[in-house]
């Protein structure tokens, strides 16, 4: 199968081709939703709250993204794979931004980043694509920014918000980016950023009008406990799934019946 790549990405928006997203944090999980035929796997942050526990993305470092990021590649065959910078990996000046997405791209295999923010990251965007690194930006709801937005909040329900969100969007497009994702902003508006920009938007709690979607894998598979936002469709309930054999196994061990003859070496 072809190899997606940043070009076939902007094609889908011109050919209104929807643009599916999915997070991956390990090489099972990346070989499974690569043979779905996912557009784009992207190791997010987010494995500091899905995967390493952590109450949210700030501590995520650079070791553990090229961590992650390797092993997805391992099992990404197909689809474009895009890492996230994480926090202070890129903010403190446009070197250092460099510095890191060229370790994710040259070490770990990835083929694009995806950074936090509008027009106060347009100079990073900038700086990253004129040396050929694609980027991914992301507005709206900001996971690195939760202290300054006082926790996980829709973004631009009010006028000022609005404004802002549309100066960001088109920051992004003018700095360079390939695509942008829109997290937890009011549907008519992730309708009118979509209708403004000649790049791919991609939603999470954006709404159906965005180029494409992304959720969590762990959020789609019932494997994120309570954590349940509005915007998360759980299309399988894994956690009791998993819950129940682990129970059957414990049982069967402590009552002697596993192994049997059937699972032994004679």
């Amino acid at each position: 199968m072809k190899k997606t790549t940043v070009l076939d990405i902007q094609r889908m928006k011109q050919e209104q081709k929807k643009i599916v997203m999915l997070t991956a944090y390990d090489y099972p999980f990346a070989r499974m939703l690569d043979e779905c035929g996912i557009d784009i796997l992207l190791v997010g942050d987010s494995l500091g709250n899905v995967v390493l526990g952590f109450e949210n993305t700030l501590p995520v470092t650079m070791a553990d993204m090229e961590h992650h990021v390797r092993a997805v590649r391992r099992g990404c065959k197909q689809a474009l794979l895009v890492a996230d910078l994480p926090f202070l990996s890129y903010q403190v000046s446009p070197e250092d931004a460099k510095r890191n997405a060229g370790i994710l791209i040259k070490h770990t295999g990835a083929e694009a980043v995806k950074l936090e923010g509008g027009e106060n990251m347009a100079s990073i965007i900038r700086a990253l694509t004129l040396i050929d690194i694609p980027v991914m930006a992301h507005i709206g709801l900001t996971p690195q920014s939760i202290h300054r937005m006082g926790g996980y909040k829709v973004q631009g329900k009010q006028e000022a918000q609005r404004q802002k969100l549309l100066a960001d969007a088109a920051a992004v497009e003018h700095a360079g980016a390939f695509a942008v994702v829109l997290e937890c902003v009011p549907a008519s508006l992730a309708k009118e950023i979509t209708q403004l920009l000649s790049i791919p938007t991609i939603g999470i709690g954006a709404g159906p009008h965005c180029d494409g979607q992304v959720l969590v894998i762990h959020d789609l598979l019932g494997l994120s406990g309570k954590f349940r936002p509005k915007f998360i469709k759980q299309y399988a309930q894994l956690e009791d799934i998993i819950k129940q054999a682990v129970t059957a196994f414990i049982s069967d061990v402590r009552s002697g019946t596993f192994p049997d003859k059937e699972h032994s070496f004679t």
